[in-house]
Formats: C-alpha cells, structure tokens, sequence
C-alpha cells in the first residue's frame, strides 16, 4: 500500500475525529460560561464582559481543532483544507450572495410571526454604545466580520465536517449536520431559520471547494452587512 504523499512530505491517518468535535464544542461553551460568571461575581465592567466573553471561547473553537490536527494528523491546512486561492474566493463570494438571499428571505418569514425578534449582536451593540462608545462598537463589529467567520469555519466547516467525512457521513448530510449544529450553537431559537440557509450555503462552499478558507470568505459576507449597520447605528440588522 502506498503512502499518501502531499506538500513534499508522506501523509499520516489523521486520528482526530467527532469526540474531538464534541470536545471542542463543550470547552468552547464551558470556558464561556465560566468567563461569563466570574465576571458577574467580580462585576465586571459590560464592556470588558462583552468583548472578552465573547474572544476567550473562540482561543478553544479555534485553537482546539488547530492543535488535534497538529498532533493528531497532518495539520488544518492539509486536513481541514485550510487554504485560500483566487478560485476559492471567488466560490466563497458567490456563496455569500447566496447565503444574504436566503436568509433574508428566512428573516422576512420569521418576522411574520415573530415580529419583535432581534439578534444577540444587535443588543449586546446597543449596550456597548450606551456604556463603552463608538471604539468598543468598532472593536464588537471587526470580531463579527473578521473574527467570527475565522473561527467558526474552523470549527464547523474545518474540524466537524471533516471528522463526519472521515466517518463516512455523505457530503450532504455532513452539510445538513454541520449546519443545524452551526445554527443551534448560536442559542437564537428564534433566528434558527434564519442561520440555518447560511450553515448549508457555507457547508455546500466548503464542499464544493474543498476549502474551508473559501468558507470564510462567504460568513464574512453573510456578517459584513451586520457588522457595517452596527457601525452606523442600526443594531437591529445585525449578524
């Protein structure tokens, strides 16, 4: 049997796989918990909670799958297709455009029956401009934009839809699983169906270039229009 050689270097059977996954996910969880009580004991200032509750998860979301792939395997670039070319970028844009359309239309039906509905980054905007001003707004809406999409592609079109491929999931039920995670994650039961279309365009991006870079590109699209309308005052579109 010949060895899989990739980059110069022979390939070794990634060992990483969904207990890893679920592993990741708690930590991110628990660490934002935790984050979330100490500073409620110690009375934290809100913004100080807001912006490092919401960054010290993401060093496990990220982090995590970067270090199993490391150890466990070949690296994220090779394992996770890590990676960004001219044609990826290009998928990645075309799937933005998408994503924006379906879930706009997702939104318009949620909001038939769920008029008052509004997003977690929508409100925890509005507290950073009342008690931290315009820097903390700038600083909450780069890490939607930029941040965000990095680490939550990572995690959900990296480290999860890779480890449900290598257990033989098909491609379109891994994208169908990546997604309903992807969008319950976010604990928004009532924008479920909303972050639900953008999962499956990002799983669909994913698949269709084997890049999960090219996934990045679309969520920062998807949240680029958000994270600008936080910007000029308008929390209520938001990511």
């Amino acid at each position: 049997m010949t060895a899989a050689v990739a980059e110069g270097r022979v390939l070794r059977a990634p060992t990483w796989g969904l207990w890893d996954v679920l592993i990741g996910m708690v930590g991110a969880i628990v660490l934002g918990l935790g984050v979330g009580l100490a500073f409620l004991v110690t009375d934290t200032p809100f913004v100080t909670t807001a912006l490092l509750g919401t960054l010290l998860p993401w060093i496990v979301l990220a982090g995590y799958p970067i270090l199993v792939a490391r150890l466990k395997g070949n690296g994220a670039r090779i394992d996770f297709g890590l990676r960004l070319t001219w044609g990826d970028t290009g998928w990645g844009v075309i799937g933005g455009l998408v994503s924006l359309l379906l879930a706009g239309i997702a939104a318009v039906v949620t909001q038939q029956f769920f008029p008052e509905v509004t997003s977690a980054a929508g409100e925890v905007a509005d507290e950073l401009t009342d008690q931290g001003g315009r820097a903390a707004v700038l600083i909450f809406a780069v890490m939607l934009m930029v941040g965000a999409p990095i680490v939550e592609e990572l995690f959900f079109r990296g480290l999860m839809f890779s480890a449900l491929r290598k257990r033989g999931v098909g491609s379109v039920l891994t994208i169908i699983i990546s997604a309903v995670v992807f969008a319950g994650f976010h604990i928004e039961p009532l924008r479920f169906l909303v972050l639900l279309p953008s999962g499956i365009v990002l799983g669909w991006v994913r698949w269709r270039t084997g890049s999960t870079g090219a996934a990045m590109v679309t969520h920062g699209m998807i949240n680029a229009p958000g994270a600008l309308a936080l910007l000029v005052g308008v929390p209520d579109v938001s990511p």
